[in-house]
Parts: structure tokens; C-alpha cells; sequence
């Protein structure tokens, strides 16, 4: 199967907090938009910014000794990016829901992983595996 990029909507109360945070911040190139939504290239897939000032709580799942907020969404970059991005992230003064640091370490799926969140209360995870082996791995 060849991999196909992915569509994803999520609310914002800010379009132009989004733009600075996904375009500025994020480093996403932006494409159509209009006074209720904004395209985004994440990373070769589309993410759109939609106008939305209603948002539902958050939950969260413990997952290697972290509460993980639910729902959240990211991507699987290359170690090398993963690092560039946390670096990015700190220097913009991102505060992170969990720090960057290695999940699972020594186990089956150990992966690089962050968690922050966007101007709108969006969790994102950025992630990164060693061995992209392991993404799926259970033993």
C-alpha cells in the first residue's frame, strides 16, 4: 500500500494565533484559506485551522508513567527532525504537556515522543522512532 497523505480538521478560537503557531512556530507552509479556516502542510499532509470557539474538555490516559492527553494528534518524523523540532519548540518558549523524552526505552516500541499544545488547547504529540520497525511492535 502506498502511504497516502492524511486530512485532518480540528477547532481554533484564533485563525491568526493558528497562523503563528503552525506557520510560525510549527514551520507549516500555508495554503488556501478563508475567514473560517486555514490549510496547513504538515509535514505533506493537510491539517486545516477551523474557526471554532467552542471547545470540548480534554481527558487523559496514563501511558509510561505520563498522563497523555485525549484526544491529540502528530506525526512520526525522522529522529534527526524530531530533535530539530523540540529545539525549535523550546526556543519559541513552547510549554510542553510532557517534556521530550524516550518512551518505552529498552522495550518493544521505544520511541522519541513530546506532547505540547497549540494556542487553542489542541494536543499534539511528535514522535520518532529509532528503528520505524518498532512503530507497531508488541514484543
Amino acid at each position: 500500500m502506498t502511504l497516502r497523505p492524511f486530512h485532518l480538521a480540528f477547532p481554533v478560537h484564533d485563525l491568526s494565533a493558528a497562523r503563528a503557531f503552525w506557520g510560525g512556530t510549527m514551520g507549516c507552509p500555508e495554503g488556501r484559506s478563508s475567514d473560517e479556516w486555514v490549510d496547513f502542510d504538515f509535514y505533506g499532509h493537510q491539517i486545516v485551522a477551523h474557526l471554532a470557539p467552542a471547545r470540548p474538555a480534554q481527558a487523559s490516559n496514563p501511558v509510561d508513567g505520563h498522563d497523555v492527553p485525549v484526544p491529540h494528534f502528530g506525526i512520526v518524523l525522522t529522529l534527526e527532525d524530531w530533535k530539530a523540532l523540540a529545539e525549535r519548540l523550546s526556543a519559541a518558549g513552547t510549554r510542553f504537556e510532557i517534556e521530550p523524552y524516550i518512551r518505552f526505552e529498552g522495550e518493544p516500541g521505544e520511541q522519541a515522543t513530546m506532547f505540547f499544545k497549540d494556542p487553542s488547547g489542541n494536543a499534539i504529540e511528535m514522535k520518532a522512532f529509532a528503528d520505524l520497525g518498532q512503530l507497531f511492535a508488541t514484543d
